[in-house]
């Protein structure tokens, strides 16, 4: 195995959030690279290729070109009227609450950012063949529509009881021509998925991009995800700007791996006034033993390539996570989240299954939106949080998917009579 050392104190004390990461891939103590040999010179060459396009006249013309015609963004800065009203004070006065809708991009959800931008490098790259890890099956749909659009052979590990409870994806996966590997070992859920994807990987390295699908695993990748993914607070900055000339006060957003949250809080960690808020799993309480709440109950260790929060036991071994939401059931989270937490910069809090669905159903009602579950785990801490405040602070959240997808997990655990 081949690691990057860790910095020492001044160094990590030196960086600022915009110099982060460091030359080594680290966020503080947490990131670096922890793989196999084989996989170091692909991981230099992504680094070089990212480098190198990302700022290129042509690459960036045809990636916003793509993303406006083909994914549909901007997307919109919607006011959530009723769930405003529904947290409102009695005499009306309160927070107002403004959804970032991901969930109205091509394909659903937040993961074709990334996605698309991340199949433009392979091509600058020569790859011809993808592979990607998906756990809610959105990053799988997403990367399947990308490789679609290219011509690109497309391999997708997805666990066992993951394709189970999101069929709809897998099926969609498969509509586009891409492979559907199933991996039964462990949970059969995205750790599992992820660790396929990776031993793949090491095999085909020549031949084949992974396209990860979040803020995780060894650098660059923790950098280039959410660099990719910074159009969505980017975005929000520019029509907060436009809707009341100001930032917001609050930003919100799911974490399980932490692509959208970290596409969402990027351009605002150097804003001290903007609070950044991620929500995690607390799936049967954080006292039991099935939750995937990392951050809130994890302790450093290295997963997938990377150093960061991890569920773990007393000698290192990985705890399996516990969701209702496939999205959320990871035993890990992006090191940039891990040192986020760590510095004090943004604040990390769990919600429990039953809740997340009560805020699906809520969401649902009040706004006509329907959520991923992930998403409303994220709306479901607007119970504990409203309360809290004071004034009439704004609110964004990230909406980061749409609920089609889990519409047949929630119906387990809802019973709608005629008069809904």
């Amino acid at each position: 195995m081949t690691t990057t050392p860790l910095p020492n104190s001044s160094q990590s004390d030196a960086n600022t959030a915009t110099q982060h990461p460091d030359a080594l891939g680290r966020f503080g103590q947490f990131g670096g690279k922890y793989v196999p040999e084989t996989l170091m010179p692909a991981l230099s060459e992504l680094e070089q290729a990212f480098q190198q396009y990302s700022n290129d006249p042509d690459f960036q013309q045809e990636l916003q070109y793509l993303l406006k015609d083909y994914v549909g963004r901007p997307s919109p800065l919607y006011f959530a009227e009723r769930l405003t009203a529904h947290y409102a004070k009695p005499d009306g006065s309160g927070l107002q609450i403004y959804l970032k809708r991901e969930d109205l991009n091509h394909t659903g959800a937040h993961k074709i950012n990334n996605a698309l931008a991340q199949v433009l490098l392979a091509k600058r790259m020569g790859k011809q063949r993808i592979i990607a890890e998906t756990g809610a099956g959105q990053h799988g749909v997403a990367t399947a529509t990308v490789c679609a659009r290219f011509g690109l052979e497309c391999i997708v590990y997805m666990g066992v009881h993951d394709m189970e409870r999101q069929a709809l994806n897998v099926f969609r996966m498969r509509l586009m021509g891409a492979t559907v590997q199933p991996v039964a070992a462990g949970t059969g859920t995205l750790k599992d998925a992820t660790s396929e994807a990776i031993r793949d990987w090491v095999t085909n390295v020549e031949t084949t991009h992974y396209i990860l699908g979040s803020v995780a695993g060894p650098h660059p990748y923790p950098m280039l995800v959410r660099d990719f993914q910074a159009i969505i607070g980017k975005e929000t900055r520019a029509q907060c700007q436009e809707k009341w000339g100001g930032l917001p006060d609050i930003l919100l957003a799911c974490v399980g791996g932490g692509s959208n949250a970290m596409g969402l809080f990027h351009d605002f960690v150097n804003e001290p006034s903007v609070r950044l808020i991620g929500i995690e799993a607390a799936g049967e309480g954080l006292d039991s033993e099935k939750h995937a709440a990392t951050l809130t109950r994890g302790r450093p260790g290295v997963l997938h390539g990377a150093m960061s929060y991890l569920l773990q036991d007393d000698e290192g071994q990985v705890i399996e996570p516990h969701s209702v939401s496939a999205g959320l059931d990871y035993p890990g989270v992006g090191p940039e989240h891990s040192y986020l937490k760590d510095s004090g910069r943004a604040e990390y809090y769990a919600v429990t299954d039953e809740d997340a669905i009560a805020a699906l159903r809520r969401l649902s009602e009040l706004e006509g939106i329907i959520p991923a579950l992930e998403t409303a785990h994220a709306i479901a801490y607007l119970e504990t949080l409203c309360p809290q405040l004071t004034g009439s602070p704004r609110i964004v959240i990230n909406c980061s998917g749409r609920g089609d997808k889990d519409v047949h997990t929630v119906a387990k655990f809802i019973t709608l009579g005629e008069g809904n």
